[in-house]
């Protein structure tokens, strides 16, 4: 009933940025919150940024992207966003949308549904 399609993704050079979508769609009604996770070759998937859990409104980043990512929603368009400055290689990774009803946590064991993804590739 929940449908999240990810989209920005793209290769760009050491320092540049990227602006990441993600359109939520069908029955959203009783989303509660959403993020960004991303996946290395070989590594865990790990999150990135979230607006808010359980209905608050504290914003969480994760300690290498603080300062050059952002993470925003529009509700009109249904739409969450993540702005990607002073782009590193280590921000290569597959970048996923997550939502849930009940925002218990924010790692993923806490997210039921999610997108396919949207590839990332800095090069230096």
């Amino acid at each position: 009933q929940v449908e999240l399609v990810e989209s920005g993704g793209g290769s760009v050079q050491t320092g540049g940025s990227l602006r990441l979508s993600c359109a939520a769609s069908g029955y959203t009604a009783n989303i509660a919150c959403m993020g960004w996770f991303r996946q290395a070759p070989g590594k865990e998937r790990e999150t990135v940024a979230i607006p808010s859990t359980n209905g608050g409104t504290y914003i969480y980043y994760t300690d290498s992207v603080r300062g050059r990512f952002s993470i925003s929603q529009d509700n009109i368009k249904n739409t969450l966003y993540l702005q990607m400055n002073s782009l590193q290689p280590d921000d290569t990774a597959m970048y996923y949308c997550a939502a849930d009803e009940q925002c218990l946590g924010w790692s993923k064991e806490y997210f039921a549904y999610w997108g396919q993804g949207t590839q990332v590739t800095v090069s230096s």
